[in-house]
């Protein structure tokens, strides 16, 4: 039995159906809160809930006695926790959604990951705790000192709590580091939803930091593919840790962190030029200065995260986005580029 949280989000519906098709009894667990479309992660786990081998329990993380209860019931072999409170522009208008879900929220499940002797707990870390680092690719031996948003910060928190319940408890923990995941199901607050829909609309797109970004965008299937190897595969003490010259991505404990990206930085004018191929229509753009808790560019060292499962992301940012708007085209009913037919919402 594998606990999945998050199950309604993008990434863990996707990892839910990845297990369920491997023949895995999957818990999901999800809070269905408001901070995008409801009616879209409904659907998302209508998908999970019509499929053999699911169960979904609708309750908050940030709730101690709730998780403690389904800890008590459901007794994973495994947990995924994929629930946090996501997006760094968001971190700066409501910080303790972020406390609530990403601090409390993730202590909760290490205490449940304690108490019931769970083999092996995986969580989404992010590619923002590196933060004000300048240094490309970003590499798991790099120190992530300096977060530049409450949103890093909580998930730099949330490596630091796994390694002391792994030092302390011996629970095997592996942090996986996201690097702007982006395919079809996925959230309306990223580039790539709220492009397609005002390219559809007519409407101007807001290119951020006058378009002087990049990005590495990261394919749900291949996130999934690095999840689900990850899981698989335990961490273990790291014999060659020196703790004179600690390296920040192991440890004398059962304690792992990975990158997770497609390791192949796109320029974010290449992202847009991919997606009016897609569409077959050219992007009216709004550009914009840096936001607040933005980085400039972000990409992947995902060396150790090779030699650990054998996986490297392949998947190139013109078939992913071309998938997207296949599925963006189905989900809403609208037509197929240069036809007058619409495709059928799934």
């Amino acid at each position: 039995m594998v606990l999945v949280t998050g199950a309604a989000g993008c990434i863990g519906m996707a990892t839910c159906e990845r297990l369920l098709a491997r023949g895995v009894a999957v818990v999901g667990v999800d809070n269905l809160n408001a901070y995008y479309d409801v009616a879209l992660k409904q659907a998302r786990l209508a998908r999970l809930q019509a499929q053999a081998g699911f169960r979904f329990e609708r309750l908050d993380i940030a709730d101690a006695g709730a998780v403690e209860r389904l800890f008590e019931a459901v007794r994973p072999g495994r947990v995924i926790h994929l629930a946090a409170q996501a997006g760094v522009r968001h971190s700066l208008v409501d910080p303790h959604a972020y406390v609530d879900a990403n601090l409390k929220g993730f202590l909760n499940m290490l205490e449940g990951c304690r108490r019931h002797a769970v083999g092996h707990l995986v969580y989404s870390s992010s590619s923002s705790v590196y933060g004000g680092n300048t240094t490309l690719p970003f590499s798991e031996h790099q120190a992530v000192d300096h977060p530049i948003s409450l949103y890093a910060a909580t998930k730099k928190a949330n490596e630091l709590m796994a390694h002391s319940y792994s030092h302390l408890f011996g629970l095997p923990t592996t942090g996986l580091r996201l690097f702007t995941v982006y395919g079809p199901w996925g959230r309306p607050d990223m580039a790539l939803f709220q492009f397609t829909r005002a390219m559809l609309e007519d409407r101007p797109i807001d290119v951020f930091n006058h378009g002087r970004m990049l990005r590495d965008f990261t394919y749900i299937d291949d996130i999934v593919e690095g999840i689900v190897r990850v899981a698989d595969k335990p961490a273990t003490p790291d014999p060659a840790f020196d703790p004179a010259h600690p390296d920040p991505a192991t440890a004398r404990a059962p304690y792992r962190v990975f990158n997770l990206g497609n390791h192949a930085p796109v320029p974010l004018m290449e992202y847009i030029e991919a997606l009016e191929h897609a569409l077959g229509r050219t992007a009216k753009k709004n550009f914009l200065p840096l936001q607040p808790g933005d980085v400039p560019a972000t990409a992947a060292d995902i060396d150790a995260l090779e030699a650990w499962v054998g996986f490297r992301p392949s998947t190139p940012v013109r078939v992913g986005v071309q998938r997207f708007v296949d599925w963006y085209l189905r989900y809403h009913g609208r037509a197929a580029p240069g036809t007058n037919d619409p495709v059928n919402r799934p």
